[in-house]
């Protein structure tokens, strides 16, 4: 019974790990999408549009690495491959989807998400991140 608890808390520690890892690379991904650096576009300038964006990348991230934890292999090293590889996956399908958007609005989706004013467009890309998230954890399920 021991053993089976610091099993699974080992198993926590590690796919808690990889998470955050993957939450991260989302971080990093939305910084590169976005004019400006996002960490003082959020806690510096405060700014609700960057802030909602990036939160539905997280949640989004948070999802996927979920459904691949919940639906993992009940070998542990396919369980993290897999875990990695959809999370990797669902960033660049999220990447991928705020880009089409930018392709499909006027103007740069970029210059919206850094406007200081709560902006329609941030919402919509928003949508878009997490919608983008919800079909690749779909597919892990």
């Amino acid at each position: 019974m021991l053993e089976d608890l610091l099993n699974g808390a080992g198993r926590s520690v590690v796919f808690g790990l990889i998470g955050v890892g993957l939450m991260a690379v989302g971080f990093v991904m939305v910084d590169l999408l976005t004019p400006g650096k996002l960490k003082d576009l959020i806690w510096r300038d405060k700014n609700p549009n960057a802030a909602l964006l990036l939160s539905a990348n997280q949640l989004g991230i948070a999802v996927i690495v979920f459904t691949a934890v919940l639906t993992s292999y009940q070998d542990f090293a396919q369980g993290v491959a897999s875990t990695l590889i959809f999370g990797l996956i669902g960033i660049a399908i999220m990447g991928f989807a705020f880009m089409v958007l930018d392709w499909l609005t006027p103007g740069k989706l970029g210059d919206v998400i850094c406007t200081p004013e709560r902006h329609p467009g941030a919402t919509v890309s928003a949508a878009s991140h997490f919608g983008a998230a919800l079909i690749v954890a779909a597919c892990i399920a």
